[in-house]
């Protein structure tokens, strides 16, 4: 028979070649099991596994040693959760917590810098030069929002609210233009008005950030310059996308460490050059540079931090990263008071990182990446440093790690490309809704914060700068306290898809139910009732829009956060950083979208907003896809991360049988379906599927 001849060839007899492992590191099916981690368990409320596919003994007779070898190292190397943290000490040595530590410090320093341009770039209220304050120009005055990730610039022409254009109107009117008591509400200028408002030939500004002067008063980006200003907003953001993309790549073929220095490098000299520009166009490209140089100390930072941590402490530990960010964020604005003037601010953000160039002699190469790389020799020098630096005994090595790390020392090392991850049939799928769920998240915050500042003249509050700016950075703080709580109670996947409904749920009421108030409140039955109806209808579709602005902020940004964390979870070691870059370029993408909306005048901002409900929609039911990594071994290679199984939402109930076997479960059968392609008969009794016939 086909089907003996086939098992007898695979059964250790002559002709017999060892399997040769992929280039990624992982094994051909019948070996996938030495390439999986050993401490994979389900997570509480029905979490994900990594099941490694049984091993196979063709011929049955046992597996050969030899063979075992040639195709991957031992399993007690391949469990770094499992077997190399426990051993030294996991985040209990001093060693590690002084490198954890070191990874939240540059944390403030990068929320200074990402946050700067609501500073540097704010668009100051202006007025000719030798004219009174009474005399502001009404049709070009813009106000700047300080915003979460990003500048939530606030342009006062939009179509869908004419709130800006009556302050404008009572502020041109206040100063005698026309002295009626009820004045009427002036329409937007259009080009026209704008070159005879702008014909001036110096200008004074009033700059409400904190600073005597910025990038516009410096080079008078107003009126026929103004789209200079968000180019420049461009530069920062697309240097990130970009960084973020590039760095990603590099990080996991030569290292955490090697891009984390480089990049303090680079960031000294194109920030500090920055404060030195000479004219925009000069400011603009070294932004560029610089955001890129911050992309890389982000993601690396980041994937650092995650491969440091047992399984139960990532998410605290990125948490505590994020608040030292928000730090940064509020205390922003003492330091532009301080400074005075953006030369000085920008200087005072980067010189920080001098700081950083110590890491060069303080911070290692990522353990877990080196061992994921079959990098033994250099990760045995690693493990002696970590176990002298923590005073350990190392006959306190149980489990035998470093004895089975001399035998590997002659392995080549394995590193891989995120390219590979297009060959995948689970991860490449995981890492595209993460990436859909970030550009949604980000993308959709600056909806809900335009819709908010679009009711500043309603409510005195946000028509202060500060007010604006804390008011934006209150929420994103909340919104990190919240996802501590939710994502403890119900897991990554749980707290990503709430998150993700309730910014739904934000979007299509805010879109719908505002306008079916404003819809029926316009057939009373008299006069008198048509005026109660329009204005309460105006009061209380300002209270809803608000109400589901705070609420969509809120929730958005935390989908966008958790998503980025979900991301380093799942994504194997071997290209975790690649797999992070993808999912922070995607955020950037969507913060990206809110300067373009800002350079052409608002148009289109209303089909943006339903573009991103739509994608909220989308991504609730793709969330369902993902897997639950709470509490679980990180994925080391490809295989790994392939075998990330999806549980339920909800957990079996005891006593229940699970609708379809589980890969302990799975026989192999593809002798079966050899011999039916080969023309050859299947023996007597079997089905097509392998089960015998009744």
């Amino acid at each position: 028979m086909a089907i003996d001849r086939r098992r007898e060839a695979a059964g250790g007899g002559p002709g017999r070649q060892p399997a040769p492992a992929e280039e990624n590191g992982s094994l051909p099916p019948g070996d996938a099991a030495a390439s999986a981690p050993l401490g994979g368990r389900a997570g509480p409320g029905g979490g994900a596994e990594i099941q490694p596919l049984p091993p196979l003994h063709p011929g049955g007779g046992p597996h050969s040693s030899c063979c075992s070898a040639a195709a991957a190292p031992s399993l007690l190397l391949l469990d770094y959760d499992g077997s190399v943290l426990p051993f030294l000490g996991g985040l209990g040595g001093g060693y590690q917590k002084t490198l954890v530590l070191l990874t939240w410090i540059p944390a403030l320093f990068i929320g200074f810098s990402q946050f700067s341009d609501s500073f540097l770039l704010d668009q100051p209220n202006f007025w000719c030069r030798g004219a009174g304050k009474g005399t502001e120009l009404a049709g070009v005055t813009t106000t700047g929002r300080g915003g979460d990730m990003g500048n939530w610039t606030s342009l006062p022409t939009t179509p869908f609210s004419t709130a800006p254009w009556e302050a404008a109107g009572n502020r041109s009117n206040s100063s005698g233009a026309d002295g009626g008591d009820t004045p009427p509400l002036p329409s937007p200028p259009d080009k026209g008005d704008n070159a005879s408002n702008c014909d001036c030939h110096a200008w004074d500004y009033g700059i409400r950030a904190g600073l005597v002067q910025n990038v516009v008063s410096k080079w008078d980006l107003v009126c026929d310059n103004a789209w200079k200003v968000h180019i420049a907003k461009f530069s920062l953001l697309v240097g990130l996308i970009f960084g973020y993309l590039i760095t990603g790549c590099i990080a996991d073929w030569v290292g955490r460490r090697p891009v984390l220095l480089f990049s303090i490098i680079f960031i000294l000299i194109f920030g500090l050059t920055v404060a030195l520009s000479v004219n925009v166009t000069m400011f603009s490209t070294l932004r560029f540079f610089e955001g890129f140089c911050l992309a890389g100390i982000i993601l690396t930072l980041y994937a650092l931090r995650i491969e440091l941590c047992p399984p139960g402490k990532r998410f605290m530990i990125t948490m505590v990263a994020s608040f030292v960010a928000m730090a940064g964020q509020f205390l922003m604005p003492g330091l532009a008071a301080l400074c005075r003037d953006w030369q000085v601010l920008q200087a005072l953000i980067i010189c920080p990182f001098l700081l950083m160039l110590l890491y060069w002699s303080i911070f290692p190469e990522s353990l877990r990446w080196l061992m994921a790389t079959q990098q033994f020799e250099s990760a045995k020098r690693l493990i002696l440093h970590f176990t002298q630096k923590n005073r350990m005994n190392p006959e306190g090595d149980i489990k035998g790690v470093m004895p089975e790390l001399e035998k590997e020392l002659s392995r080549r090392p394995k590193k891989v490309c995120i390219v590979k991850v297009v060959g995948t049939r689970n991860l490449w799928k995981n890492i595209v809704v993460l990436c859909v769920n970030s550009l949604t998240g980000y993308g959709i915050h600056h909806c809900f914060a335009r819709s908010m500042m679009g009711h500043e003249v309603k409510v005195p509050l946000l028509e202060n700068f500060y007010a604006d700016y804390y008011t934006t950075a209150s929420i994103a703080l909340v919104s990190c306290l919240a996802m501590c709580v939710v994502v403890r109670f119900l897991g990554r996947r749980g707290g990503l898809l709430l998150f993700m409904i309730l910014t739904a749920l934000a979007s299509l009421l805010q879109l719908g139910l505002l306008n079916l108030i404003g819809k029926y409140s316009q057939h009373p039955d008299s006069e008198l009732q048509l005026k109660l109806a329009v204005g309460m209808s105006d009061s209380v579709k300002d209270k809803f829009s608000i109400a589901f602005s705070i609420v969509g902020m809120f929730a958005s940004h935390a989908v966008g956060s958790l998503s980025v964390f979900f991301c380093a979870e799942i994504t194997p070691t071997v290209i975790r950083c690649g797999g992070l870059g993808l999912v922070l370029a995607s955020a950037g993408f969507g913060m990206l979208t809110a300067p373009i909306i800002e350079l052409h005048n608002q148009k289109g901002y209303f089909l943006h907003h339903i573009i991103f409900a739509c994608c909220t929609l989308i991504c609730i039911i793709c969330i369902l896809l993902l897997p639950e990594s709470r509490d679980q071994n990180l994925p080391e290679n490809i295989s790994n991360g392939e075998h990330y199984t999806r549980q339920p939402l909800l957990p079996h109930k005891k006593g229940e049988q699970p609708l379809l076997l589980t890969n302990a479960e799975l026989k192999d059968y593809s002798g079966l379906h050899d011999a039916a392609a080969s023309g050859d008969t299947l023996p007597e009794g079997a089905t097509a599927n392998g089960m015998k016939a009744m």
